[in-house]
């Protein structure tokens, strides 16, 4: 008895059907993981690309408008519309401005101002228009929500209290003389 059971055993391990399934099962979520937090990043990339370029222009154009000294709203209604990728943009960028005086450098904040759905409003930190050659530095912070938040890299990004991360966006430059 024992003998017949010892060599059902034994041709039941010499089998190898099934084997792709046992990969299969061990390889799946790694993959998974590693093909969403791809796309993740992909999808970071493009909000990114999109807010640097946005600001960039932004900057460009105030920096060569001579005679025109757009204030917080209208840039921040410029960089909203030249962005495209960036939802609710009104509420979920912030924008802040600053002098620097090169001469006697005290630098920037290192935390950028962001906004956090989770809380109450708060006003804009800093925001002041140049005059003529002038250093200005201007940043902005643009939240965005996760595409996969509780799946590889969408889970172990740095997110406010509504669920959202920051993307950071900063130039430097010199007001033009009027």
């Amino acid at each position: 008895m024992i003998i017949k059971h010892l060599s059902r055993l034994a041709r039941f391990l010499r089998k190898d059907d099934g084997s792709a399934t046992v990969e299969f099962a061990i390889l799946f979520m790694p993959m998974f993981t590693f093909l969403m937090s791809s796309v993740e990043v992909g999808m970071i990339h493009i909000h990114h690309a999109m807010l640097e370029r946005a600001v960039d222009m932004t900057v460009r154009d105030i920096r060569l408008g001579t005679g025109n000294a757009p204030q917080h709203d209208e840039i921040k209604r410029i960089i909203c519309d030249r962005a495209g990728f960036i939802d609710n943009c009104s509420d979920n960028l912030r924008l802040e401005m600053v002098r620097l005086n090169p001469r006697a450098w005290a630098g920037i904040e290192a935390t950028p101002d962001c906004t956090d759905q989770s809380e109450d409003v708060q006003p804009v930190r800093t925001f002041v228009n140049g005059q003529s050659n002038d250093l200005m530095f201007l940043r902005a912070c643009a939240k965005f929500d996760p595409v996969f938040p509780t799946l590889g890299m969408g889970e172990n990004l740095i997110k406010d209290g509504a669920g959202q991360f920051a993307l950071v966006s900063s130039s430097a430059f010199v007001q033009e003389p009027r």
